[in-house]
């Protein structure tokens, strides 16, 4: 059964809030300032770097011979990449050879989970009712349970049978030809498989007796169940119980890559253009050099819109925050404040909008001046068309009041 939490706040905490809340809004709105001019240079200045370099790109050609003459070039290539590295698993004793070995660990945990509601009260104070409600789940770590706030469930056993956490082993020695990889291209190699368990017997045996000396379970019972690329710690995989976990194992093989990388002797590194970006990356395949370019242009577009709609939402926050001790002063009438909100979020979506084009625009105007002139002239015509729009409404205002008929 659900548990519920019901908290009551004042109008005078609710006012204390909401003006904290305007220093936390000029914070916000700053970060986003920042954070939208700062994106666009970035944006600005990796196209440049990616033009710049695939201008002087060269192709380095067979990788079973080092290449003299593209020593100190970028260059792009595509080959075999392999490993005579081991990588081991200690806790079990796992090796093999291959450029990553990736453990990833799951524990089987009680779980909290909260849903929150509030109410405005006449008056101006507020009501939140959270409810609690707790399942058994998956998780990537093991939960404390007696952080619980439901009294029945706090303190439930949570134990796990084994302690490890996920890791990842990675070649130190990776060959491309005639060539060795920096580690730089080695852990851009993420193209993984299942990696199939086999536990030596002794190792199976060692975990056996210490389970049954910590449990009272039968002899015959066994808590280690290998299936496939799982390592399953528990009495049953088929019907999990609190504390068992579920480690699966995924390698990274030799294969065929593809790179762009600036040569250096008998290894690679960055690539570094004139405004000081660099490149150094690794697709999986064999890929042109103008597909691979092709690639990184889009990934730099992806992450500029990425980091403006997260600058946008920052400086919304921003307006909102600071606007929103209106609403918490005409709390006292719940409809007032719903109404003042709607305003409140009007305002603070059109001062966004003509806030963040500006910003733009000014980055623009240092790092691209023709399109930051336009966005410029764009901010200015909306701020005259809402300037106008505002002045007709009021003088319509005016002249219904004018018109209307004197009080007797």
């Amino acid at each position: 059964m659900a548990y519920q939490k019901v908290t009551t706040t004042s109008y005078g905490g609710r006012l204390k809030k909401a003006t904290q809340g305007v220093g936390m809004g000029f914070l916000m709105l700053i970060a986003g300032t920042v954070l939208l001019f700062w994106n666009e240079g970035r944006t600005v200045k990796t196209t440049k770097m990616l033009k710049e370099a695939q201008s002087v790109c060269i192709e380095l050609g067979d990788v079973d011979q080092i290449n003299v003459e593209a020593d100190g070039k970028i260059v792009h290539a595509s080959g075999f990449a392999t490993t005579q590295d081991i990588l081991t698993d200690g806790d079990f004793d796992i090796s093999v050879n291959a450029i990553k070995l990736i453990r990833s660990v799951e524990y089987y945990q009680w779980v909290e989970h909260q849903h929150s509601e509030t109410k405005d009260k006449v008056g101006g104070g507020q009501e939140t009712i959270t409810t609690y409600t707790y399942s058994k789940e998956w998780v990537s770590s093991p939960v404390n349970s007696y952080n619980f706030e439901d009294p029945d469930y706090r303190g439930i056993d949570n134990s796990v049978l084994l302690s490890v956490e996920s890791n990842t082993w990675q070649a130190q020695n990776v060959s491309f030809g005639a060539y060795q990889f920096p580690e730089s291209l080695i852990s851009q190699m993420n193209n993984s498989r299942a990696f199939q368990v086999e536990l030596k017997p002794e190792v199976t045996q060692y975990y056996e007796e210490q389970f049954h000396k910590a449990y009272s379970v039968s002899a015959s019972q066994n808590f280690i169940h290998v299936n496939g690329n799982i390592v399953y710690v528990g009495v049953n995989s088929a019907s999990p119980t609190i504390g068992d976990v579920r480690i699966t194992y995924k390698q990274v093989v030799p294969g065929d890559v593809s790179i762009l990388a600036k040569v250096n002797g008998n290894t690679f590194e960055k690539y570094t253009a004139k405004n000081g970006y660099s490149l150094i990356t690794l697709e999986d395949g064999t890929v042109s050099a103008d597909e691979m370019f092709a690639n990184e242009h889009s990934a730099n577009k992806f992450m500029a819109w990425l980091l403006r709609i997260i600058g946008i939402l920052l400086v919304f926050g921003g307006f909102k925050n600071i606007f929103n001790i209106i609403t918490q002063l005409l709390k006292v009438l719940p409809f007032l404040a719903n109404i003042a909100d709607l305003g409140v979020n009007l305002v603070a979506g059109v001062l966004t909008a003509v806030w963040c084009l500006v910003v733009i625009a000014i980055a623009w105007l240092w790092y691209r001046p023709l399109l930051g002139i336009l966005l410029l002239i764009i901010a200015a015509a909306l701020i005259w068309f809402l300037g106008k729009k505002s002045k007709e409404k009021k003088a319509q205002l005016a002249a219904q009041a004018a018109a209307a008929p004197a009080a007797p």
